[in-house]
């Protein structure tokens, strides 16, 4: 990731926003937070906020936003985060120099500079690329027929024939490959298809066959693999973290990147999107799912009992399409499987 940029600006008034649809719960705090931590170079905000707080998604209710202080929308390595109570309710501050400041939120700045909302370099990379396409979407767009100098496979640095890219307002292309399918965890239906990454390519002549270069490939190239225009600029990260504005009760039917088991920072697909209200920034409880045995007590060889759910960690949305979502995984306190359940998180 070089040159990366977060703008985290215009989100303080959504925050606020966002608190005053919680509930009246109050903030819970950590009963083991220290009374004042220092920031480190690669801190998030999620995992300060974790220290201080039961539930660190909340952290919007109990900043202290000091207007004095230069960009006090910033956190950075070497400020100083403390918990004070006011009227008896929690109250997170940052010490810089003597003056007090708190910063939920974060806009343009380098990564090095402003510590992020959480690990950004974890998902970066499904930030942009497609991973998700409907099941017809694939058809109709461009694919791999052919290779310069009689290739069996396509690498970076080798050139493609594509049939066909004869007119093209784009320059640079993501190779994909046809996945598995992604399936509703409750009915089985199929919700959309993974869209394999292979690589990106760029675009040298136009035709049938078109001819592009593979700029770098993270899997060989294949014939028949297709091809989608890139998106052309960095996303814009503003994480806004919440519990969702609707009733989510979902699965977890997949985990990116070929990890077979799902723990802390590991990238999970759920069967709910924005079709469900499911939004960027929406913070869900992970539940491992109750499993059906034998009861072996009863007279009855066939009766069975569905054992109830148990809370296995905490992840947060950020990317959605219409019937599918990409989550974060913040915390695993067990074990994290494919179709464990996922619900709105107890404030």
């Amino acid at each position: 990731m070089e040159k990366t940029h977060f703008k985290f600006t215009g989100i303080i008034l959504g925050l606020l926003l966002s608190c005053t649809a919680l509930a009246a719960k109050p903030v819970a705090v950590n009963p083991a937070h220290p009374d004042r931590y220092v920031v480190v170079p690669g801190d998030t905000l999620w995992d300060i906020s974790e220290r201080f707080l039961r539930n660190p998604w909340r952290w919007p209710e109990v900043w202290h936003v000091n207007p004095q202080i230069e960009n006090p929308h910033l956190i950075y390595p070497g400020d100083i985060i403390i918990m004070t109570y006011v009227d008896g309710k929690p109250q997170l501050r940052l010490l810089r120099g003597t003056t007090v400041k708190l910063s939920p939120t974060m806009r343009s700045e380098p990564l090095a500079k402003a510590i992020p909302t959480i690990p950004v370099d974890a998902i970066h990379p499904f930030l942009t690329r497609p991973y998700v396409v409907g099941l017809n979407e694939l058809d109709s767009a461009p694919y791999v027929v052919d290779y310069v100098d009689e290739h069996i496979v396509g690498g970076a640095g080798h050139r493609i024939y594509v049939r066909s890219i004869e007119n093209s307002d784009h320059t640079t292309y993501d190779v994909v490959r046809p996945g598995d399918p992604y399936k509703d965890g409750d009915s089985g239906e199929i919700i959309g298809h993974e869209a394999l990454y292979i690589g990106s390519a760029e675009l040298q002549r136009t035709g049938d066959p078109a001819t592009l270069l593979l700029s770098r490939t993270e899997l060989e190239n294949l014939p028949g693999d297709r091809l989608l225009p890139a998106a052309e600029d960095e996303p814009m990260v503003a994480f806004q973290p919440k519990a969702p504005a609707t009733q989510i009760n979902g699965s977890i039917i997949s985990v990116l990147n070929g990890v077979s088991q799902i723990g802390q920072y590991n990238v999970v697909v759920l069967d709910r999107g924005t079709d469900n209200g499911l939004q960027v920034g929406d913070v869900l409880t992970i539940e491992h799912k109750g499993e059906t045995v034998l009861d072996k007590v009863t007279e009855e060889p066939t009766d069975t009992v569905t054992l109830p759910n148990e809370p296995a960690g905490t992840l947060m949305v950020f990317r959605t399409f219409p019937r599918v979502s990409f989550g974060l995984v913040m915390r695993a306190t067990r074990a994290i499987h494919v179709l464990d359940r996922v619900r709105n998180p107890e404030e």
